[in-house]
């Protein structure tokens, strides 16, 4: 693997093995303290963030490395200097690029034009290392992640779209259920089908809420994706019956609750459910750390990890 833009990238190895190696990163830290020793990842964000920025710089500096952020909100990536410069500029200085970006495309040229790993931390299309950490965490709660059972409620966004990309390649059962005209990418969405058939996968799309039954997981994300300027009220109509809350996850079937926050409560998710016994949410949030250390490891000192 030389980049993480899509999370085709990987077979199905290739994924248990980042999760093994994050599940033994989470239990012992220390082991892997020197592995990025002296290497260093430009944090390229035109978006603000809580935890993908806290979790890449922490995850450079537990394994020994040093995270630069940089923060690109006021529009400067591709406009103060062409993207294809900002590349061949960070690769003299850095061995790592992280993008949190608006759109994919400014991380296929970074990639095009640079000399060093670039890893989507989200765009407009892919939220990648996200899923990878969501799988993470199913796996630990439900000892497996081939066969399991998502159910993904809400907007079609970039994280519907990665579950339905890593879930195949994991062999998972993924349904997006989505709002008429708002469900995930179809091109990726085939890929998807066509990357999860050697694996047992099952994808699907539908409106349909009264197919929501005997589902391990269910996952959902705000309605409205950030940089989108429509208030939540005025969705609410269309979205509020995908909202998970108690009434559904007790009809679903469910073992265990998602949300890849910042969470909206009361719209998407209620508070009964997201502090309830079944939410994983912060379990979730933490496996951030470990998997993104995980994948850095695994890019930059890959000698070190395999």
């Amino acid at each position: 693997m030389q980049h993480l833009l899509t999370g085709f990238e990987l077979d199905q190895d290739g994924y248990l093995k980042l999760i093994s190696l994050a599940q033994s990163m989470k239990a012992d830290p220390k082991s892997y303290r020197d592995c990025l020793q002296g290497m260093s990842a430009a944090l390229m964000f035109e978006k603000p963030s809580l935890r993908t920025r806290t979790t890449f710089e922490l995850a450079m500096f537990n394994l020994g490395g040093h995270g630069v952020y940089l923060d690109l909100g006021k529009g400067d990536l591709g406009v103060r200097e062409t993207v294809p410069d900002y590349a061949r500029n960070l690769s003299r200085w850095v061995d790592c690029l992280v993008g949190r970006v608006f759109k994919q495309s400014t991380l296929e040229e970074l990639a095009v034009t640079g000399s060093v790993p670039v890893v989507n931390a989200l765009s407009d299309l892919y939220h990648p290392a996200q899923v990878m950490a969501d799988f993470m965490t199913i796996k630990e709660h439900l000892g497996k992640t081939a066969g399991v059972k998502v159910a993904y409620l809400g907007d079609g966004n970039n994280v519907a779209n990665s579950l339905l990309v890593a879930g195949a390649i994991l062999g998972a059962e993924v349904t997006c259920f989505c709002p008429l005209n708002c469900g995930p990418d179809v091109q990726i969405f085939c890929k998807a089908v066509e990357a999860g058939a050697a694996y047992g996968a099952k994808l699907k799309v539908t409106h349909d809420l009264s197919e929501l039954k005997n589902y391990d997981v269910l996952y959902t994300d705000t309605w409205v994706s950030m940089g989108d300027d429509t208030p939540l009220d005025a969705v609410k109509k269309v979205f509020m019956p995908y909202q998970i809350n108690d009434a559904l996850v007790q009809s679903s079937g469910a073992q265990i609750v998602m949300h890849c926050l910042p969470a909206h409560r009361g719209y998407e998710i209620t508070d009964e459910v997201m502090d309830g016994p079944k939410s994983v949410v912060f379990d979730e949030a933490e496996n951030r750390l470990h998997i993104h250390m995980a994948l850095l490891a695994t890019l930059l000192n890959p000698s070190r990890v395999c």
